[in-house]
């Protein structure tokens, strides 16, 4: 039996996975990407899953974080995200954060590889009438035409946020007589070694003033349709971080709590971080500090960063518009368009927030689509698991009316009780070890309904 191809729109997370859970369905896809015929404002290439933001898919901790305990989730159902993360790990802690470049190089070879995968580099205005089935995963960056068109059928004004990118350094410019190396508390992660981090002290004197020259600089001007956008919380400039108040930044990214500045055997005022950005160890990107500043101002201020005072700048800061439909109002809970259900949405563009949450919506929605052409009719994953939890507040549990991007958190999770046989201070963090046995319980049953579901 000749299948028909899922089409999806948009190589980036969520279309690459939901590539590669289709075709490793049996079903045949065509995977659509506008890069290098069109390019966007914050992509540097043409590759699949390519990073413009952060290096860093987040926590890895399984157990105690939510999004660790979605990489086990998506790890279970043979992500290819993950997969190529894994493979393309360096150095960071507690968290997973992978050489950019090895990353999509990875991701690009898998998908170029597989048999029912045809890759497209073209720009689709909208799909065509006899596109049956089809997932539109352009992200933040969906071209105008398209979110024109999907606006005019459902109905629902666009949202856009705008979502900052930090510098990135180079590692030998760095003077390391300031300098140190350690992860916060010591901890190490799935590649590191709890020295993974690079970071500058600051006394109290260089706070204030590295906070004055933050909130004097010259930044980027809005057009004026874009005055009004707000920020995703999760990549706010620092220098807007710096004027809710002159300690925001002290207990936000340059906290130092769980660092020893070994060149004076004292905890310092505040800490800048800087973490390894690709394989080789010689890029380092500045955490924390997305920004909207001009590049010369740029330049100058983060040089007042004692140990980055001749520091080399391999990519500066900058903006990227983000865009999004409201997901509760929009879509089913099989990420279906209500008023054009041969089209799915995944990723960024649903409004979840995260490169593994935006993958792994790409996986449901992948799924959905595949057992829909096999004929088979899937069941959601259970809202006690990462995934459901996010797939739950995308389509119906996030209030249609304030939805706004939000990443995984056990906030999303239904009620567990708190154990009673641990000490009371441990209980609220004990709670999501439960939380996370329950999910991955879950998971595997509901994964159980693939079992032997393929194309023949």
């Amino acid at each position: 039996m000749t299948l028909k191809p899922i089409h999806i729109i948009g190589a980036g997370l969520a279309g690459s996975e939901a590539a590669w859970q289709i075709g490793q369905m049996g079903v045949p896809v065509v995977l659509h990407e506008m890069r290098p015929v069109r390019m966007t404002d914050a992509h540097k290439g043409e590759g699949c899953a390519e990073l413009v933001c952060s290096n860093s898919f987040r926590s890895d901790d399984t157990y105690y974080n939510a999004v660790g305990l979605l990489h086990s989730e998506m790890r279970r159902c043979g992500s290819l995200i993950m997969a190529e993360g894994d493979a393309a790990a360096v150095p960071a802690g507690g968290a997973l954060a992978v050489d950019r470049d090895a990353f999509s190089d990875g991701v690009t070879r898998k998908l170029a590889s597989h048999p029912l995968i045809t890759i497209r580099r073209e720009h689709v205005e909208f799909p065509p009438d006899d596109w049956d089935s089809v997932i539109v995963a352009t992200g933040p960056l969906t071209s105008i035409e398209l979110a024109q068109k999907i606006q005019a059928i459902g109905g629902e004004e666009q949202l856009a946020f705008f979502d900052a990118i930090a510098p990135i350094v180079y590692k030998d410019s760095i003077d390391f007589n300031t300098a140190w190396f350690q992860s916060r508390y010591d901890k190490s992660g799935p590649a590191g070694t709890g020295s993974d981090y690079i970071n500058c002290p600051m006394n109290k004197e260089q706070y204030l003033a590295f906070i004055e020259a933050l909130l004097a600089a010259e930044k980027t001007e809005f057009k004026e349709w874009e005055a009004s956008t707000p920020y995703f919380e999760g990549c706010m400039p620092v220098e807007v971080m710096a004027a809710r108040g002159v300690d925001t930044l002290r207990y936000g990214p340059m906290k130092p709590v769980g660092l020893v500045d070994p060149h004076s055997g004292k905890q310092p005022w505040a800490v800048v971080q800087l973490r390894q950005d690709n394989k080789l160890g010689t890029l380092y990107n500045i955490v924390g500090f997305q920004t909207k500043m001009k590049y010369a101002e740029q330049t100058r201020v983060f040089r007042m960063i004692p140990g980055l005072e001749n520091a080399e700048f391999a990519r500066l800061g900058g903006l990227h518009r983000n865009t999004f439909i409201n997901s509760p109002r929009l879509l089913n809970e099989s990420l279906q368009m209500k008023a054009m259900p041969r089209l799915r949405f995944a990723g960024q563009i649903t409004g979840c927030e995260g490169y593994v949450e935006s993958a792994a919506v790409g996986i449901m929605a992948g799924r959905f689509a595949a057992c829909e052409r096999l004929g088979y009719s899937m069941w959601a994953p259970p809202e006690t698991t990462a995934m459901g939890a996010i797939l739950s507040h995308i389509t119906g549990g996030g209030n249609a009316e304030t939805f706004q991007p939000m990443n995984v958190n056990f906030g999303l999770f239904p009620y567990i009780a708190e154990p009673t046989d641990v000490p009371r201070k441990d209980r609220a963090r004990e709670k999501k070890k439960l939380m996370a046995i329950r999910a991955l319980d879950h998971l595997d049953k509901w994964l159980g309904q693939f079992d032997g579901l393929k194309a023949a």
